[in-house]
């Protein structure tokens, strides 16, 4: 056995909003042109009247993935604390919405829910019971900037949760004795730079635009303390700007991105992974080799490599991301997404070894 290709659906989600690719094409697009075989969606973008699917779409669903040989892989859920409106929600209720979601995702034939990085390990625990009874395994992501295992200079920076959530699951997984309860890695876990088209999108909108080309042209060759002290001098105010996202402040620009995770550390958590989520964000040739394709920002190829010496033999989904940045250069420049997951799926069977 090896690992598995599929998708997630949230990768097509311009042609979604623009009205030209219903769910339904995009399975097929799956199928015919990626020759893949799991389907990954986020629950409100796919399910009408989510959380009350109608019992034609259900089975609308299940006939549409039945017709293609797919797999339903991964259902992604959140919590809306504010759902009530009156009053956050408190775990419990927390964990009632998570069972209401692990039946829903049961009837659409899929085998995991994803669940978010916030999600308290005492809600979780809660929705065992259901999670067994249906067959469904509960995902934690782990997503940038969490990492695998904290290190001495991990820092929270804007998700309160807890760093230690990988060793909850599996502390958890090992105390009730279940395999229902495991972890979704975001490959953005072993991104090392800044993606091109997170800088293109910040250099059309910082403002500070003499500082932001002098660090990127001059990062590596000087200290970040005289590049911090240069950006200021040419554009004064640049180093104190606050701002969210890599690369979207001169701040975060000298930084530079680090991974939160190592890739041989994927290894220990194999056993425990529900689902991977292949996130990515531009998809280029590689020089010298004509129809190969990489992303310059991301690792993939050191943790598919130890994947498979885990015996990983579950799914990579494809998650681009990519389009969310080029979205405001205007409808006629919109990057072509089947092509992106074309291309990720190149990648992913070289590296795989298909």
């Amino acid at each position: 056995m090896a690992i598995k290709r599929g998708v997630s659906l949230y990768s097509y989600q311009q042609a979604q909003f623009f009205k030209q690719m219903s769910w339904k094409d995009q399975i097929r697009e799956v199928h015919d042109s990626l020759g893949a075989d799991g389907i990954e969606i986020i629950d409100e973008s796919v399910i009408p009247g989510y959380p009350f699917p109608s019992e034609a779409f259900i089975a609308d669903w299940r006939n549409e993935i039945a017709r293609y040989g797919m797999n339903s892989v991964t259902m992604d859920v959140y919590l809306d604390v504010l759902q009530f409106r009156d009053h956050v929600m408190n775990h419990e209720e927390a964990a009632e919405r998570l069972r209401r979601d692990i039946i829903i995702a049961s009837k659409l034939g899929f085998k995991n829910v994803r669940c978010l990085c916030a999600i308290p390990i005492d809600t979780i625990e809660a929705c065992i019971p259901t999670a067994e009874k249906y067959d469904i395994r509960i995902g934690k992501e782990i997503h940038a900037p969490f990492p695998i295992f904290p290190k001495n200079n991990w820092k929270d920076t804007f998700i309160i949760a807890s760093a230690n959530m990988c060793e909850e699951i599996m502390e958890l997984a090992e105390r009730r004795h279940t395999p229902y309860v495991g972890l979704v890695p975001d490959f953005g876990i072993f991104q090392y730079r800044e993606s091109t088209v997170n800088l293109d999108y910040a250099r059309r909108h910082t403002e500070y635009p003499k500082a932001f080309d002098f660090v990127l042209e001059n990062r590596g060759k000087m200290s970040v303390e005289e590049l911090r002290a240069k950006a200021e001098q040419l554009d004064p105010g640049s180093t104190t700007q606050q701002g969210f996202g890599f690369g979207s402040t001169i701040p975060r620009l000298i930084e530079g991105v680090t991974p939160s995770a190592l890739p041989e550390e994927i290894t220990q958590i194999a056993k425990y992974i529900v689902s991977i989520h292949g996130k990515f964000y531009d998809m280029t040739e590689i020089p010298g080799h004509p129809g190969q394709y990489e992303d310059l920002s991301i690792d993939y190829e050191n943790p598919i490599r130890y994947l498979k010496q885990a015996g990983y033999e579950g799914y990579i989904d494809s998650e681009f991301e990519g389009q969310r940045f080029q979205q405001d250069t205007g409808i006629e420049n919109l990057v072509d997404e089947k092509e992106q997951v074309r291309r990720h799926h190149e990648m992913l069977r070289r590296l795989i070894g298909e």
